[in-house]
């Protein structure tokens, strides 16, 4: 799903849901807003979109994904929409010539039910 500004209607990022097993109603979901729309609510509200389309439509059971440690702001609203830390890939990107972990997080279909 294409994320575009509500005023101007300008593409600023995407959320997309990925490798979608059906037979065990699991996926993949990651999200790309552009720098200057950050910290303006666009990225929570399509990840609220997109896992209601998931858990509501595609009746998925688990959406899970990776966050770099290196961005606690973004952990920060994914554990606000309910995303719970699962383990680390310990050292798995280089960025800038230092590596870094990737935190992997998922929500459950229950946990999603639960949200306010």
């Amino acid at each position: 799903m294409m994320i575009a500004e509500k005023e101007t209607d300008g593409l600023i990022g995407e959320v997309v849901l990925n490798e979608i097993d059906l037979n065990n109603r699991s996926c993949n979901i990651r999200i790309s807003i552009s720098d200057q729309h950050s910290n303006k609510g666009y990225g929570t509200e399509a990840m609220k979109l997109m896992l209601r389309h998931g858990f509501e439509s595609l009746r998925l059971h688990r959406i899970e994904f990776g966050v770099y440690a290196f961005n606690p702001r973004a952990i920060h609203v994914y554990e606000k929409l309910g995303f719970k830390r699962e383990g680390i890939l310990r050292d798995s990107i280089c960025w800038d010539g230092r590596f870094h972990d990737m935190i992997l997080m998922s929500i459950l279909e229950e946990e999603y039910r639960q949200l306010p």
